[in-house]
């Protein structure tokens, strides 16, 4: 059971919970994240990055976006609640070293998993350029923590509400072709993600992506994070969740994050009705 000890809402969809975890709170690097059910009787078992941690309070941090059925009643849980289950960390962490010049390349949601990469590599030496990319400016989330870390940041919203109005590949572009960095990795929708790769690769820079939207079950066991990277079949949540962006096969990967969206679909149609009728 791990209590939750703060919640905020931080855009139309999107929730921040600090919860009561100090045993992952010790042992957590950048990249990892944990597994959570809502319920131990029906909850399906969904992975959440580690947004933040801090060991002397015990807590970790994680934000997340009520999108499907298991977010949609995360978010209902109140300060005070306890979360059933909650493990980790898992998965591989970022290698971080002192590459040079990293950017990080957010898009929406992923500048939560983003964060605790962008402070390490900045505590390892870096210069850190942080690119967030989203859709309006009410999406922005955790610009005052990035600037906090970051030596250059830049903004993008696609109807120009806030920052540059361009993709997140347009100010990427544009560094590649001056201060080439020495390291690249983007976290954010698959096909932006897709992007940023194909963006960097005719210079030659080190890029690697998050496939963390991919996971299911966190263990391994269930398949369904099974991608290909290099002609090698990989699976995400044991494997990564991180990868040579060069050699994924994003059209794959793309193809596959669409097996459930029927069902995926149905869940929270049924998830919203029952919140409907508990609210009346």
């Amino acid at each position: 059971m791990a209590k939750i000890l703060e919640k905020e809402q931080l855009s139309d969809d999107v929730y921040r919970f600090v919860v009561e975890a100090p045993l992952i709170a010790e042992e957590r690097r950048a990249g990892q994240f944990i597994i959570l059910q809502t319920d131990l009787e029906s909850g399906e078992r969904i992975p959440l990055t580690i947004a933040d941690a801090n060991k002397e309070k015990g807590t970790i941090t994680l934000i997340f976006q009520a999108i499907g059925k298991s977010t949609i009643d995360l978010a209902q849980f109140k300060v005070g609640d306890s979360i059933p289950v909650l493990t980790g960390p898992l998965g591989s962490p970022t290698h971080i070293e002192n590459f040079g010049h990293a950017v990080c390349i957010c898009g929406g949601i992923g500048t939560a998993p983003m964060y605790p990469i962008a402070q390490a590599l900045k505590n390892a030496g870096n210069k850190v350029t942080i690119i967030i990319g989203a859709r309006r400016k009410d999406l922005i989330i955790m610009e005052k923590e990035m600037r906090e870390v970051a030596d250059c940041i830049i903004i993008c919203t696609d109807d120009g509400s806030y920052g540059r109005k361009c993709l997140v590949t347009e100010p990427l572009k544009e560094i590649c072709e001056g201060e080439k960095p020495n390291f690249a990795i983007a976290i954010g929708p698959p096909i932006m993600m897709k992007f940023c790769a194909e963006t960097t690769r005719p210079y030659g820079v080190k890029t690697f992506a998050s496939l963390n939207s991919i996971m299911v079950d966190g263990t391994g066991m269930c398949g369904c994070c099974r991608v290909t990277v290099g002609g090698s079949v990989k699976f995400v949540c044991v494997d990564g969740p991180e990868f040579d962006a060069h050699l994924v096969d994003w059209e794959n990967m793309l193809k596959r994050m669409g097996t459930y969206k029927l069902r995926e679909a149905l869940a929270k149609e049924r998830a919203l009705e029952k919140l409907k009728e508990c609210k009346c």
